[in-house]
């Protein structure tokens, strides 16, 4: 059976740079109308089930009355299972369980809404056990979102069931994206865009949303329309994400800075980031980081404490399978997948 497994994060989008900042919220109505969406598309091109996560935000809540209330004559949805069997935390541990139970119980596609954080969560997960293989689609609806795409949820949807269902073939229309590897003692965390080393003492309310304490960036890719901390090398040296290598910096205050970036570090935030210099990180290249007080960040939020010991980065080739959209409609419009050839009189 054909399966697609969506895990809406409801706490994407919620975090301090909502308030120090202009960050837009995606608000739980619209997280659960992107998945019903979703489950129209999925329905046209043929998935016949879908595994929905469980939350006590109202996301899960609204799509079940939804069901329940479909009318007979819409577009036919897949069979909708809701995935309840573990206890929810209202914590990153809702998505893992998620994530899991979906790979074992056999989903061909994983489709993530929220933001970069969300995406790392899952992608740890589906790494960590039988899912390493299997494709992520990641729809952006947090607050900084690099990694996710800000696409049409119908679309993404179709695009994600074209590739479940083998109708594009799965070589055509994903890509194996990088991770860093940060490592401290006997704690270990991927993160999918940057990591930054931040001499703050600890990691407090998590998300890092100001420069000014900041001494390394690693990114696996950076764009020069990105937002967030990967914006910084993102207009200073930019590095495609469809490359392997990616590019590690060292930072410093603006006044002893050879280079200044005005960077937007969160969305309505452009500050100015002092830069001493910086070079390409090659896949593979594992880097001492050099700050032994202080906290590390993945992907924006503070997660390792450094307290004398010593941490390290290394570049992974071995990140997920990521859906191109793009590629998987691009494919499906040239073999006309989506068109139905009517003969004269119908």
């Amino acid at each position: 059976m054909t399966a697609v497994g969506i895990v809406a994060n409801p706490a994407s989008g919620r975090d301090i740079r909502r308030l120090v900042a202009s960050a837009s919220v995606f608000p739980t109505a619209e997280k659960a109308n992107m998945v019903q969406r979703m489950f129209t598309a999925l329905g046209v091109v043929g998935v016949e089930k879908v595994f929905v996560s469980v939350d006590l935000g109202g996301i899960s809540a609204n799509v079940l009355r939804a069901v329940r209330n479909r009318p007979k004559t819409a577009t036919p949805w897949p069979e909708v299972r809701f995935v309840d069997d573990d206890a929810i935390t209202n914590g990153a541990e809702d998505t893992t369980n998620a994530v899991r139970r979906m790979v074992a119980a056999g989903a061909q596609v994983i489709i993530c809404l929220g933001g970069d954080g969300t995406a790392r969560v899952a992608t740890a997960a589906m790494l960590a056990g039988p899912g390493h293989d299997i494709p992520l689609l990641s729809l952006s609806t947090g607050t900084n979102n690099a990694f996710p795409e800000l696409r049409e949820a119908t679309v993404a949807g179709l695009a994600a069931g074209l590739v479940a269902t083998g109708a594009v073939d799965i070589s055509l229309a994903t890509n194996r994206a990088t991770v860093l590897e940060v490592t401290s003692g006997d704690r270990s965390e991927l993160a999918l865009v940057d990591v930054g080393v931040s001499t703050a003492r600890y990691v407090g309310s998590r998300a890092l949303w100001h420069p000014d304490a900041l001494t390394e960036l690693y990114c696996t890719f950076a764009e020069p329309d990105a937002i967030g901390l990967s914006s910084i090398p993102g207009l200073l040296c930019p590095s495609p994400r469809d490359e392997p290598d990616g590019v590690v910096l060292r930072l410093c205050p603006v006044e002893r800075a050879t280079t200044v970036v005005h960077a937007p570090i969160a969305p309505g935030l452009v500050l100015p980031v002092g830069v001493a210099d910086w070079r390409p990180l090659r896949v593979g290249e594992r880097i001492e980081v050099t700050t032994r007080q202080g906290v590390v960040a993945v992907d924006g939020e503070r997660e390792i404490e450094l307290h004398g010991g010593a941490a390290a980065v290394r570049l992974r080739a071995d990140g997920p399978r990521c859906v191109d959209i793009t590629a998987a409609m691009t494919h499906a419009a040239r073999a006309g997948l989506l068109r139905h050839e009517l003969s004269p009189g119908q």
